[in-house]
This record gives structure tokens, C-alpha cells and sequence, in this order.
């Protein structure tokens, strides 16, 4: 964590998230390793999940190599740095990275909009948390200082991760009561799938409400019609 600091300072950034650090927080030996780059330390918030900590972001790249389990778009961190540059102005955006042993769960990746790989040598493609943050920063770094003032989107906004969990859930609850989910050892792998493909129609906050409002109609359309064929005897 210090030197994830020492990057974020280097490079102009500040607002740190962690997600259930394995030995706690606060931790003494991450502010000694930071060498005085103590404010995103001091100011880092703790969550308990991936999906809590990025709950009111409206775009989020996953720093990860690319797997096989998901299908979003792949990008080279000057690529992500760009379009997070280009879209600052109007949305909540942030920059997803994983444990240093453990790397990111494929769940917590497909809570994500895109997937970020620094295009490493084939020979030696170890590349340890620290100096992951330090590549992806220097390229946000780079583009802010060069390009032009992020433009005001004049779209409506995509929902936030909190918004889009409760469709996921909600769809997900539904489901599960109809039976959808067979055989049940590949319920994860389906729901990872359902997340990963509604992700990626980047739904506005109005457009996430309705999806919700068509769960909602079929469900009660369903028992509409358990209803008449009970009465019926059937």
C-alpha cells in the first residue's frame, strides 16, 4: 500500500479505496514505505467488498490480464487513461486493481465496464501491484497534462454500480425462484455471464429503473397466471 501511494502521489492522484485489507487497517509499515506520501494513506476509505467500494462509480476499468471467463473490452492503460480523461468531466470513473499474490476474482471483474493490461513481454509477465499503479498513473499523468479539458457529456449518464447491483439481484432473485439456474454448479459462471453482457449495455440510472420495472411486470404477470390456473384446477 505504501507504494501504491508513492504512485498515486507521483502522479497526481489521491482518492484511495481498499477493499478488506488481509492484516487491517490502518498499517504502520504503509505509511513507512510511502516516504512522505502520506494523503492517500490518511484518506484512503475501507470497504468490505469490490461491489461496495465501487458502488456509486459510473465507469470502472479492471487492472487485470485479460480472462478467458468474460468478454469486455481490453485496453492498454494509455488507452483507459484516455477515454477516463475524456468522460472525468461528467462521470464517476475509477481504476480497479487486485491483491498482489491473488490478483482480481473473475466476479469482481465482471462488476466492471472494461478490462486494463499493461502489454508486458511474453517471456516475464510478472508485474507486482506496486508497478502496476505506477504505469497506469504516469498514463493518466501523461494524458491530463497533454490533452485538451475533458468535454461535458451531453448524454445522459450511465447508472452507478449500486444501481446496476440491484438489477443484477433483482434479476438474479427471479430467477433463481424460476428455476433458471440447472445445474446448479454453474449458477456462478451463469450469473458472471448475465453481469458481464448487462454490464456492457452501459444502462443509464433511467434505463437500469425500467430493466427493473420489466422484472417486476413478468413476475407479477407470472403470478397472474398461477393464479387463473389455480382457480381452474389445473
Amino acid at each position: 500500500m505504501g507504494a501504491v501511494a508513492r504512485a498515486m502521489a507521483n502522479f497526481g492522484l489521491s482518492e484511495l479505496r481498499l477493499v478488506s485489507p488481509r492484516d487491517g487497517w490502518p498499517q504502520d509499515r504503509a505509511w513507512a514505505s510511502a516516504s512522505g506520501a502520506d494523503w492517500p494513506l490518511t484518506g484512503a476509505k475501507v470497504f468490505a467488498t469490490v461491489a461496495e467500494a465501487i458502488s456509486d462509480l459510473q465507469l470502472v476499468y479492471a487492472a487485470t490480464a485479460r480472462p478467458r471467463e468474460t468478454h469486455l473490452p481490453v485496453f492498454t492503460p494509455r488507452q483507459a487513461a484516455t477515454e477516463l480523461h475524456r468522460v472525468g468531466g461528467a462521470l464517476r470513473t475509477g481504476l480497479l486493481f487486485g491483491a498482489e499474490r491473488a490478483g482480481l476474482e473473475t466476479m469482481d471483474i465482471a462488476l466492471c465496464n472494461g478490462i486494463v493490461t499493461v502489454p508486458v513481454d511474453a517471456k516475464f509477465r510478472s508485474l507486482n501491484l506496486g508497478q502496476a499503479v505506477v504505469v497506469n498513473a504516469y498514463e493518466w499523468r501523461t494524458v491530463t497534462l497533454d490533452a485538451p479539458p475533458a468535454p461535458f457529456l451531453d448524454v445522459a449518464a450511465p447508472a452507478d454500480q449500486a444501481m446496476m447491483m440491484g438489477v443484477y439481484e433483482h434479476l438474479e432473485d427471479e430467477l433463481e425462484f424460476s428455476g433458471f439456474f440447472f445445474p446448479p454448479e454453474k449458477k456462478p459462471s451463469m450469473i458472471r455471464n448475465l453481469r458481464v453482457a448487462l454490464g456492457r449495455a452501459r444502462f443509464t440510472d433511467q434505463e437500469a429503473r425500467t430493466f427493473r420495472g420489466v422484472i417486476t411486470a413478468l413476475t407479477k404477470g407470472r403470478g397472474r397466471t398461477l393464479a387463473r390456473l389455480a382457480e381452474k384446477g389445473e
